[in-house]
C-alpha cells in the first residue's frame, strides 16, 4: 500500500503530465496553422510522450494500491509570438517539469518509500534528456536569429527529421 503522502504527490504529476501533454498539443496546432508543419509534428509526437508519461505515473499508483485521480485542467495558451517563442516556453516548462519530478523524489524520500524513488529514476533520466533536446533546438532559433535567412525553414524540416526519430523511440518505450 502507498502512503498517501506519496499517492498525493504521484497524483499531482499525473495532472502536471497529462497538462504537459494538453500544453504541447496547443503548440503543435498553432505551428500546424503558423506554417510550421515539421515543428508541429514535434509538438505533436511531444505531447503524446507527455500522454505516455501520465499513464506510466497512472498504472504505477493504481499497482502500488493507490488510486489515480483525474483532475481539472486550465486551458493551455493558443496563441505565441514566434516559433522561438514556442520553444522557450517549452524549455520553461520542461524546467518546471524537472522540478516537480524533484520534488516529487523528495517526498518519496522523506516517507522512506524507495520504491516510487526507485520508478522515479527513469523520469529523471528523461528530464535531463528532454532538456537537452529543447536547449539544442533554442541554440539552432538563436542561431536563425530573426527568421529572415530561411534558418526558420531548414530547423522545421530539422524538426520533421527529429518528429520521426520521437515516434519511433516513443514506440518502442510502450
Amino acid at each position: 500500500m502507498i502512503n498517501k503522502r506519496v499517492e498525493a504527490a504521484v497524483n499531482e504529476q499525473i495532472k502536471r503530465e497529462e497538462h504537459s501533454s494538453r500544453l504541447y498539443l496547443a503548440m503543435a496546432s498553432w505551428c500546424e496553422v503558423t506554417g510550421f508543419p515539421g515543428a508541429a509534428a514535434f509538438l505533436y509526437a511531444q505531447a503524446e510522450e507527455e500522454r505516455m508519461h501520465m499513464l506510466k505515473f497512472v498504472h504505477y499508483l493504481n499497482d502500488r494500491s493507490g488510486h489515480a485521480i483525474m483532475s481539472a485542467l486550465d486551458m493551455p495558451k493558443p496563441e505565441y509570438k514566434s516559433l522561438k517563442d514556442v520553444f522557450e516556453q517549452v524549455m520553461k516548462h520542461e524546467e518546471y517539469i524537472t522540478a516537480s519530478i524533484n520534488e516529487l523524489y523528495g517526498v518519496s524520500f522523506d516517507e522512506k518509500d524507495f520504491t516510487t524513488g526507485n520508478f522515479l529514476q527513469w523520469f529523471i533520466n528523461e528530464q535531463i534528456e528532454e532538456e537537452s533536446t529543447m536547449r539544442g533546438i533554442l541554440d539552432k532559433l538563436n542561431l536563425a536569429g530573426d527568421g529572415q535567412s530561411g534558418g526558420l525553414f531548414h530547423i522545421d524540416k530539422e524538426l520533421t527529421t527529429m518528429a520521426s526519430a520521437r515516434a519511433t523511440t516513443s514506440s518502442t518505450e510502450q
